[in-house]
């Protein structure tokens, strides 16, 4: 249901009434408890761990290390992972896993291969593998996400991964698995069949309809293996793919039966364009997201399928490096363990696009089920390392740590009146970006709101329909006078705070929004 039928411009412009009283834009909105969007999964509050560059060896595992457990995990990475509000990782890769053997990665350590790592052109030790990245899921309390080799390997591969993880016992691979100390299954339930095959960049890089005949019978096989199992078809690698969204309507014409996810990824960069361009790209994610939908829905229509296919989408974030220099890391010095590759640095002005891109996964919780920031600790990370050293939080770790923990429940559907600006990426693109969650074990609404303006406050104010509003509990905002300073050299000069100034009148809140800024809101109510 359209929620502005009913609601007049005259309605909004009332409201306006009992805004703040100062001379700036006004962003009036109006929500009503019984018009939902979607339930949220948790698992939207995901991350990424590939063997790339620093992101495992000297990220989340160094032996030696002051904090370092008994299993070699730093401990200190652990406590920010939790501190963060990870639910679930995606593992092993990303381009690592298309020339990735998992059969390397398990077995007694000092046998296992050194091999070539063509993705990054590194050596890849096989230090780490299944076994040890699933006894840090255990510690970090996450659900893993595992992905499957469809680029150099296929079929055989994958079926047997399955059957080494999720069979109790009794078969030539779930009983290798117990001789290798591990006793009882995994069960693994979310595989992804690949990694970015649209891209020609991608080692084993397929054509749609060789993906899409290939990734059908590896599910089915799979499937054959555990029933209970769900797998994720890969969809498109950006949203400015030449191939896109045909490859999502050729390959599922394959899949949609035998799958349940189409995973997507994202990453922006733009931040020379200026501030307006580079924070309207949220749209850009939002008519992405909104065009993948509408292709699985034509197929569903086209096989006359009652079966509803969600998105994984399993790699997210902001790039604020060229390619170019990327490529240059790889090619400067190949061959190396663990090289420091691609350990991007965010600002206050990254981490507003990046709090804006994951608050389109709220937006479309009725069909986004599972969402992976990309990576975890490093490389374009939200958690930063030193070798046998200290860790530091960038400033994304921040909306994505209190979105986490506050961003569960139900999103409300919005009516919001609010100016824009344009841009040449967008016409209209609205000064503020909302989500709005009703959180009913905890009998709070809870706004997240984003002001794109770099000159104004913004007085934001909302209507909660069949609602009684009691207190604003806690309203947070993070912003800064210079959007592009970082935590790299002082490590808290970017970070959230506890502001007061918000406002209660009858069933309605009225506060401000600082300019270039992150806000959280949480209201408590009663129905």
């Amino acid at each position: 249901m359209n929620l502005s039928t009913g609601f007049t411009v005259a309605v909004l412009q009332e409201n306006q009434q009992y805004a703040l009283g100062r001379s700036m834009k006004k962003a009036v909105m109006i929500i009503n408890k019984d018009f939902k969007k979607g339930k949220i999964d948790k698992r939207i509050y995901g991350s990424f761990v590939e063997h790339m560059g620093r992101v495992v060896y000297s990220g989340i595992y160094e032996p030696g290390h002051p904090t370092a457990d008994e299993d070699g995990f730093r401990q200190d990475v652990l406590e920010k992972v939790k501190e963060m509000g990870v639910t679930a990782v995606r593992y092993p890769g990303g381009n690592f896993v298309s020339c990735y053997d998992w059969k390397d990665g398990v077995g007694p350590v000092k046998e296992r291969p050194r091999r070539l790592e063509i993705a990054w052109r590194a050596i890849e030790t096989n230090e780490i593998g299944t076994n040890e990245f699933m006894k840090w899921a255990e510690k970090a309390e996450i659900e893993p996400v595992f992905a499957v080799n469809l680029g150099t390997k296929g079929i055989e591969n994958a079926v047997s991964f399955v059957e080494y993880c999720n069979i109790p016992q009794g078969t030539f691979y779930s009983d290798m698995r117990k001789s290798h100390g591990v006793e009882n299954p995994y069960g693994i339930q979310t595989w992804c069949l690949g990694n970015e095959m649209d891209g020609d960049w991608q080692i084993g890089h397929k054509t749609a309809e060789e993906y899409g005949r290939l990734a059908q019978e590896t599910a089915k096989a799979m499937k054959q293996v555990d029933s209970s199992i769900k797998v994720v078809s890969c969809g498109s690698s950006k949203s400015d793919m030449a191939t896109y969204p045909e490859w999502e309507a050729i390959t599922l014409n394959y899949t949609y039966d035998y799958v349940d996810y189409i995973s997507l990824h994202q990453y922006y960069d733009g931040q020379d364009k200026g501030t307006p361009y580079f924070l309207a790209q949220s749209l850009d994610m939002e008519r992405y997201i909104k065009t993948v939908i509408g292709t699985c829905d034509y197929v569903k229509a086209k096989k006359r399928s009652d079966k509803e296919l969600y998105i994984s989408f399993d790699e997210w974030g902001v790039w604020s490096m060229a390619d170019v220099e990327v490529a240059a890391q790889v090619d400067k010095s190949p061959w190396q363990v663990a090289p420091n590759l691609s350990e991007q640095i965010y600002s206050m002005e990254d981490a507003l696009l990046f709090a804006s891109m994951l608050m389109n996964f709220l937006k479309y919780a009725d069909r986004i089920k599972i969402a992976c920031q990309s990576l975890l600790t490093n490389i374009s990370a939200a958690i930063m390392t030193e070798k046998g050293g200290g860790i530091w939080v960038q400033p994304i770790f921040y909306p994505f740590s209190y979105t986490s923990r506050y961003g569960r429940g139900t999103v409300l559907e919005e009516v919001l009146d609010c100016p824009s600006y344009s841009c040449d990426l967008f016409r209209e693109v609205p000064y503020v970006d909302s989500v709005t969650v009703y959180n009913e074990d905890e009998h709070e609404v809870v706004f997240f709101l984003i002001n794109r303006s770099e000159e104004e406050s913004v007085c934001f104010e909302c209507e909660l329909q069949g609602f009684e509003v009691e207190e604003i509990a806690e309203q947070v905002t993070m912003s800064c006078t210079d959007k592009k300073m970082t935590n790299l050299i002082c490590h808290d000069a970017v970070k959230p705070h506890r502001v007061s100034g918000g406002q209660v009148k009858e069933n309605r809140v009225a506060c401000e929004l600082e300019p270039l800024s992150w806000n959280m809101i949480r209201v408590k109510v009663r129905i």
